[in-house]
């Protein structure tokens, strides 16, 4: 069985939708929903890592364990390493990032991305992907595309359409070829606690900061992703008014 913790970096600080993962789903808070989901996935620990009081205050009444944090971090993978620092965990420990937003997040999927990278001691991060098949969709600059070498390990990661098919694109085709794959990046990442703190010690990547992935950080420092075929499409987080009523619409029926 695998060992893993299950790390959870939540806000207040969400533009499109304030103070969103303490907002009420079926009579519980978001960050609930989401912490429920990773305890079922069989991690030893869930940690919900914060800088808000209110967060913490709201997370203790339902029984999660709670690490503060500082609050200048440049995103939820630092909030992680900080959690990750501060308790002191083994530095071949297996930490997933699971991010509070995600609040219809499969239990397996944690599971999966936590087991892949256990099995590949050559990886320093695992993550997953689904197969892309609608070609609106790879030419949407809002979903993460992802391409693999035949190991399953990241070569890249983009919202441009990759791999970019010269003969069909270059003609304004709008099927896709089917002899190139195309897998969508699915944002939930397993990390070894050696390889988190390295990732987060370094600064911006151009590449990241060109496509706004911070994945892209992680490859231009030379880490290995693994990156596993999910074997179903999960649900978008809540980032709208709009997601939040068709969670809840799915939440309470």
């Amino acid at each position: 069985m695998v060992r893993f913790s299950v790390v959870i970096p939540a806000r207040l600080r969400s533009t499109r939708l304030p103070e969103k993962v303490l907002l009420d789903i079926a009579g519980r808070p978001m960050v609930q929903h989401v912490y429920d989901r990773a305890r079922a996935s069989g991690a030893e620990e869930v940690i919900i890592a914060t800088d808000d009081p209110r967060i913490a205050d709201r997370c203790r009444q339902f029984g999660a364990e709670v690490q503060p944090t500082a609050s200048a971090h440049r995103c939820g993978t630092d909030r992680v390493a900080e959690a990750v620092r501060r308790r002191a965990l083994a530095p071949g420990h297996i930490v997933v990032n699971v991010q509070a937003d995600e609040p219809l997040l499969p239990p397996e999927l944690v599971r999966q991305v936590a087991a892949d990278l256990a099995a590949r001691p050559e990886a320093d991060m695992a993550t997953l992907c689904t197969v892309i098949a609608e070609a609106p969709l790879v030419f949407d600059p809002n979903v993460v595309k992802v391409v693999r070498d035949h190991r399953g390990f990241a070569l890249y990661f983009s919202r441009a359409p990759i791999p970019w098919h010269r003969d069909r694109f270059g003609h304004g085709s709008p099927t896709l070829p089917p002899d190139t794959p195309y897998h969508r990046h699915v944002g939930l990442y397993a990390y070894r606690v050696a390889s988190l703190l390295r990732l987060a010690a370094e600064p911006p990547d151009a590449l990241e900061l060109a496509e706004s992935l911070e994945q892209l950080r992680a490859l231009a420092y030379g880490l290995r992703i693994y990156v596993g075929e999910a074997p179903l499409v999960p649900e978008p987080g809540v980032d709208t008014p709009a997601d939040l009523q068709r969670v809840r619409a799915r939440l309470t029926a």
